[in-house]
C-alpha cells in the first residue's frame, strides 16, 4: 500500500499562477480588471470563439444564460441526468421543467437518438453535457435545434480543450459554458466563461453579471475612464475577479500539455483494466473528437461483488486511494425523485451507471507510479470482494 494519499484530482499550479497573484495584489486590481480582460481575450484565441463573458462560476452563466434568452416559467429544457446538479437546478429555479433523456452506456453522454420523443411544443433548449471531456455527437443536435427553432446551450463544464470534428467546443454556433472550478482541466479558483456567436446575447450576459451597469466597473476608476454610469437593467453579482484571471492566463497555455498527460494517465487505466471483467472502462465515442479526460469514470460490476460501489469506494480509502463520485443520477436525489419523477426503466443505462460509477483519480501532475498503484489498488479491492 502507497504511504500517501493520492487525491482523485488537484490543480497544477506553478510559480507562475502564484506570481500573478501577488501581481494583483500587489497592484491593487484585487476584483474585475484588466487581467479579466485579457484571460477573455486568450481564451477567445484558444477556443475560436465569437464573444466570451468571464464569470464568477459555469453556474452563474447558465443562469444568465437562461435570462438574456428570455426564457420562462414552463418552458422546457431538455438534458442528461448524469450531470452535476447545477445543469437542472438553475431552470428549476427560474420555472422551467428540466426534461431528461437517457445516456448513451459507453459514453455516458446523452443518447441524442432519443431526444426528439422527449420534443413538445413547450421545449425550447436543449442543455448537452459533454461528459468527462468527451463531446457530445452535436451534428444532430444542430439537426434537431434547426428543425424544431431550439436553442443549444452547451454545458461545457469538463470540456475545455475538448474538440469535435477538428473544432474546439466553443466556437460552434451555440452558447458554450465552461468551468475553472479545481478539479478542472484548467482552474481560476473558482470560475466560469459563456461563450456565444450573438452579440447581442454576449452583451446581455455582460450586463446581468455586474448589477446591469452600462460601462465595467473598473474601467470607471482607470486613468482614461469616468465615474458615470448607467444602470441599463437590474443584474447580478457574478463577475470575474483579477485575482482569479492572474490564474487562468497561466494555466491556458498549459491546457495542451495537461490534457496530453491526462490522455496518457486514461488510456494507461483503459489497457490495465481490458481484462478485469469486473471493470467497465469509458468507451470513445465513433466520430473524430479530442476527448479532454477531465474525469476517468469507470463502472465497477457490483452485481459481481460482495460490496457496492461506496463500500468500494471506502475500501480504496484504506489504501490511500481518493475516489470521486460523478455522478449520482440526478433523479436519484430526494428532491428530484419527489418533484421531478421518471417513469420506472425510462433511463434505465443512467440508472445503471449511476450506481457502479466512480471517478478514479486523473491530473496532470501523478507520476507513472501513482496510476501503477491506482490499478493495483482497484484490482486488489476486486479481488478480495469477488463473489
Amino acid at each position: 500500500m502507497r504511504k500517501e494519499f493520492l487525491p482523485f484530482s488537484r490543480p497544477s499550479l506553478s510559480d507562475d499562477e502564484i506570481n500573478e497573484v501577488v501581481d494583483s495584489l500587489r497592484s491593487g486590481w484585487i476584483t474585475t480588471g484588466p487581467k479579466v480582460k485579457r484571460f477573455e481575450e486568450d481564451f477567445l484565441k484558444y477556443t475560436g470563439a465569437k464573444y466570451a463573458v468571464p464569470l464568477s462560476s459555469a453556474t452563474a452563466g447558465l443562469h444568465l444564460v437562461l435570462l438574456a434568452l428570455g426564457l420562462k416559467e414552463g418552458d422546457e429544457i431538455i438534458t442528461t441526468p448524469m450531470t452535476f446538479a447545477s445543469t437542472l437546478s438553475i431552470p428549476t429555479l427560474c420555472g422551467m421543467k428540466p426534461v431528461l433523456v437517457d445516456i448513451e452506456e459507453g459514453t455516458l453522454n446523452i443518447d441524442v437518438s432519443k431526444i426528439r420523443e422527449k420534443i413538445t411544443p413547450r421545449t425550447k433548449a436543449i442543455i448537452p453535457v459533454h461528459f468527462a471531456g468527451q463531446p457530445c455527437d452535436m451534428d444532430p443536435l444542430f439537426a434537431l435545434a434547426k428543425e424544431f427553432s431550439l436553442t443549444i446551450i452547451e454545458d461545457a463544464a469538463h470540456a475545455v480543450g475538448t474538440e469535435y470534428k477538428g473544432k474546439r467546443i466553443g466556437s460552434f454556433d451555440s452558447i458554450s459554458i465552461f468551468s475553472f472550478h479545481p478539479n478542472k482541466n484548467i482552474t481560476t479558483g473558482e470560475g466560469g466563461m459563456v461563450c456565444t456567436p450573438d452579440e447581442s446575447l454576449a452583451e446581455e450576459v455582460s450586463l446581468l453579471k455586474f448589477h446591469g451597469m452600462s460601462r465595467e466597473a473598473w474601467k470607471r476608476f482607470a486613468s482614461s475612464g469616468t465615474p458615470n454610469y448607467d444602470i441599463a437593467m437590474p443584474g447580478f453579482k457574478y463577475n470575474m475577479m483579477d485575482i482569479q484571471a492572474a490564474i487562468g492566463i497561466h494555466q491556458l497555455p498549459k491546457l495542451d500539455s495537461f490534457i496530453k498527460r491526462r490522455t496518457e494517465i486514461a488510456e494507461f487505466y483503459n489497457r490495465e483494466f481490458a481484462d478485469v471483467d469486473e471493470v467497465i472502462t469509458p468507451k470513445y465515442a465513433p466520430y473524430q473528437q479530442l476527448h479532454a479526460w477531465h474525469l476517468y469514470t469507470p463502472l465497477i460490476k457490483i452485481e459481481d461483488l460482495n460490496i457496492n460501489r461506496d463500500s468500494f469506494m471506502e475500501e480504496l480509502k484504506k489504501l490511500n486511494i481518493g475516489s470521486g463520485l460523478h455522478y449520482k443520477a440526478i433523479h436519484q436525489h430526494s428532491w428530484y425523485r419527489k418533484n421531478l419523477p421518471q417513469q420506472e426503466g425510462s433511463l434505465k443505462n443512467a440508472d445503471y451507471a449511476s450506481d457502479r460509477i466512480l471517478s478514479l483519480p486523473l491530473f496532470p501532475d501523478m507520476s507513472d507510479e501513482d496510476a501503477k498503484d491506482v490499478v493495483e489498488a482497484v484490482k486488489k479491492v476486486i479481488l478480495s470482494q469477488r463473489k
